[in-house]
């Protein structure tokens, strides 16, 4: 990926504003500190306060007295918009089922990243020496809340999956269809790192001419890079393809025999479309009937239209080659049924939670840990379960689906207001 001066490609990028397609922007996390409110009251009456919202970064936030001090700064300032309230483990649906010491273990593993880390401190290696989980979860963190913007408690939980490919390094009449690394004349435009107001905003392109324009979409990626070099490997299905897309990382079996892992690496910056919805739109697919095995099932049945409704999605996921298995935008190896990919615009990378949701008249409750992102995860009561490798796992991922999530972040329990 080329380095171009940051000055230089913004000046580019407003010069051509009159002539040039709009590049979209992608939302960046953005910081601003949160309050929160503790209640025993789980009823639907119980009154909460909005989220504080910067609007502008040259404003101070009004003063708002609370009963209870601020979430500590160097948490608070990775959830924007996020409406927190505070309640006890004992409220928790199911919390006596937990499998605890399973549970810690997850919680261990995640604190080999640094932001976990830095969001858990010494409590990372307090949880290696503790003998009693559950004891340990209880007393040294406070559950909270996590509600939408709009007051809502309630969110959508789907699933997804490590999925297994054909391939090829070469080229041939069966394998042709590339997974594309990241192509080295996409530039990449941090905003905030010059307009502090844009610090949320991030552009993707391409340079031409003297002007920064936007990056082939779907459709056109044929005229990107196609030489060997920008290519990983090639697949036999173009319908595998754009699943291993959606789920961010996968495995390719080549013909060699050899197996390779291939995990998220950028995106073109066009903003993500869901086949699903265009399929209903169409419709094609009743919205009750959406999942990934019925949306797999219908671009089998009708090949002709394949590029009509993958293109779409203008979005296009590029890859790199890894060493272990799937691993998330936390960069470490994900849990199945414990890892879990949120909008990090609401929380934060490396947070332990608790989530529960009635799946198939079965209610689903766990402690997961927030070690994944993904184009499609958006607002702050979204979740996305990573269910594990192989047909079982894609089985279940493609039918997990639930609007009735609940999400609980658990903080610290006697971190000081600073943070410290």
């Amino acid at each position: 990926m080329k380095n171009i001066h940051l000055i230089t490609l913004i000046s580019l990028f407003f010069v051509g504003c009159t002539t040039t397609p709009v590049i979209p922007l992608e939302e960046a996390p953005q910081a601003s500190e949160i309050m929160v409110v503790e209640s025993n009251d789980t009823s639907e009456s119980m009154q909460e306060l909005p989220p504080l919202v910067l609007e502008n970064v040259e404003k101070k936030p009004p003063e708002l007295l609370m009963p209870l001090p601020r979430i500590p700064l160097k948490i608070s300032e990775h959830m924007p918009k996020t409406t927190l309230v505070g309640t006890k483990f004992c409220y928790l649906p199911e919390w006596e089922k937990e499998n605890f010491q399973e549970a810690l273990a997850a919680f261990v593993n995640s604190c080999k990243t640094k932001k976990t880390q830095t969001l858990y401190s010494d409590l990372c290696h307090r949880a290696q020496e503790t003998k009693d989980a559950k004891a340990f979860l209880e007393k040294e963190f406070t559950p909270y809340q996590i509600n939408a913007s709009d007051g809502c408690k309630t969110g959508l939980l789907t699933g997804y999956y490590e999925p297994q490919l054909r391939g090829s390094l070469t080229k041939t009449e069966v394998y042709k269809y590339p997974v594309h690394k990241t192509p080295d004349d996409l530039i990449i435009v941090d905003l905030g790192s010059v307009y502090p107001e844009l610090k949320k905003y991030r552009l993707r392109g391409k340079i031409v001419g003297n002007k920064l324009v936007p990056y082939y979409a779907r459709k056109d990626s044929e005229k990107q890079d196609n030489t060997p070099e920008n290519i990983i490997c090639y697949v036999d299905s173009k319908i595998d393809l754009f699943f291993l897309e959606i789920q961010g990382s996968g495995r390719v079996l080549l013909d060699n025999g050899e197996n390779i892992y291939i995990g998220y690496d950028n995106q073109n910056g066009h903003p993500y479309k869901a086949i699903g919805r265009y399929l209903v739109k169409k419709k094609e697919l009743k919205l009750e009937d959406v999942s990934l095995q019925s949306i797999r099932a219908w671009l089998e049945k009708n090949p002709a239209r394949i590029d009509e409704v993958l293109n779409y999605n203008d979005s296009l996921v590029y890859f790199k080659q890894k060493d272990k298995p799937a691993s998330g935008s936390l960069g470490i190896e994900l849990t199945p049924k414990r890892s879990i990919a949120i909008d990090r615009k609401f929380i934060p990378l490396g947070s332990l939670l608790y989530l529960s949701a009635d799946v198939d008249e079965n209610k689903f409750c766990n402690v997961v840990l927030a070690q994944d992102t993904g184009g499609a995860i958006n607002g702050a009561v979204r979740a996305d379960l990573f269910m594990g490798h192989g047909e079982d796992a894609m089985q279940t991922a493609g039918k997990l689906k639930s609007e009735d999530l609940k999400l609980w972040i658990l903080l610290p329990k006697h971190a000081k207001e600073d943070g410290s």
